[in-house]
């Protein structure tokens, strides 16, 4: 008698270093995914005319996110929360999108 795993084994993707925001940011950006839609909110949430190609906007995504993180965290006068969500929310959706080669963050709750 064999016995069989019930464990999948896949391969694992290569991920850039884990975003670590607290859980109502987190939140808030899953349940923006249901209402994401790239060629319009990704023009706005990068300002640009063109849309880059998937995976292309994580790094400037990311660079947006991290200053507005060390805003928050610095409890400076122009944060912005709406922002804030709106970017993790564009990191979460190019994730999905992005080649497997490109590194993709997690987004993990704090606490």
């Amino acid at each position: 008698m064999s016995v069989m795993s019930n464990i999948l084994a896949f391969p694992a993707r290569p991920v850039g270093s884990a975003l670590r925001r607290p859980a109502v940011l987190v939140r808030a950006a899953v349940a923006g995914q249901a209402l994401w839609r790239r060629e319009r909110d990704l023009r706005r949430v990068l300002h640009c005319e063109s849309l880059p190609a998937p995976g292309q906007a994580l790094a400037r995504l990311r660079e947006e996110e991290d200053r507005l993180n060390l805003a928050r965290l610095e409890d400076a006068a122009d944060y912005d929360m709406q922002q804030h969500v709106r970017l993790l929310i564009a990191i979460l959706a190019e994730s999905r999108l992005a080649p497997a080669r490109t590194a993709a963050p997690r987004v993990r709750a704090l606490g």
